[in-house]
């Protein structure tokens, strides 16, 4: 059955292709972009800020001009800092909370009472490994992630009498922009830093991870079977085997000796 999809950063990664695969699978498709490009393959493009409420209220106000609706959103939009807690630029963890929570919050209440008013809807966040695990250097988008973890529980427990369901993606790495944007967010660290030698080994062991990842193609094709199932689960654990491991030794091992596993992986002495 045809859906209206709301997606948001489909400039590039997990949110152009799954744009292109929904739009192909017949869905009316409208995704979101800060910036760049106005034209989409077989999808509407519309400007967006989640740091802007009133260009939130715009997106949604216009999409539902035109289509009447909105049957799903997929909260897909996000970005990345890395750096260490201590030395990280204040504006750096604003930006990075108000991307990928402040806002994607905003624009789940925004689309909510339509979804309420209709009867049904899906919500789909998208977390992350680093969500379920607090990753070095990366603390800020970790924290933001964990806060989409329990925003998503309350969330799916407050609108089921409502019929609309909340669904929680966590991808691993995937060879995506994330690498390069995150250059653009990196805490000004150097010779005169406390973290700048330890912090150069464990970047580099997380853009080699990232490099390495799947194609964002695979994941767009698990989340066009998700919106299509009848009863979809509450949670998508999208990552390789050894990541998928690595949630499950999270909740069974105990805490020092899993730290003892991460810390050898990024290379923390």
């Amino acid at each position: 059955m045809k859906k209206v999809i709301l997606i948001t950063g489909v400039s590039s990664g997990f949110g152009k292709e799954s744009a292109r695969l929904l739009a192909e699978a017949g869905h009316i498709v409208y995704g979101t972009v800060r910036e760049g490009p106005d034209t989409g393959d077989k999808y509407h493009i519309l400007w967006l800020d989640l740091t802007d409420f009133n260009s939130i209220e715009q997106t949604v106000k216009e999409i539902l001009r035109r289509e009447g609706r909105i049957d799903i959103l997929i909260n897909n939009a996000g970005m990345h800092t890395g750096g260490p807690v201590e030395t990280s630029p204040p504006e750096n963890i604003r930006l990075q909370m108000e991307t990928n929570f402040t806002g994607m919050v905003h624009l789940t209440r925004t689309i909510l009472p339509h979804m309420r008013n209709q009867g049904d809807g899906m919500i789909i966040n998208f977390g992350s490994i680093g969500g379920i695990m607090g990753l070095p250097f990366q603390s800020f988008y970790s924290a933001s992630k964990f806060a989409i973890e329990g925003f998503t529980e309350a969330l799916r427990m407050e609108v089921s009498q409502f019929n609309i369901k909340v669904i929680l993606i966590n991808p691993g790495d995937f060879h995506t922009s994330n690498s390069a944007n995150r250059r653009n967010y990196l805490a000004p660290t150097g010779p005169s830093d406390p973290y700048h030698e330890q912090f150069e080994k464990t970047l580099a062991v997380i853009e080699n991870d990232e490099a390495n990842g799947w194609h964002p193609e695979v994941l767009a094709r698990k989340l066009v079977r998700i919106v299509e199932f009848k009863n979809p689960r509450q949670r998508y654990i999208i990552a390789s085997l050894e990541q998928k491991l690595a949630v499950v030794l999270k909740s069974v091992l105990p805490g020092k000796l899993f730290r003892k596993i991460l810390e050898s992986h990024y290379k923390i002495k």
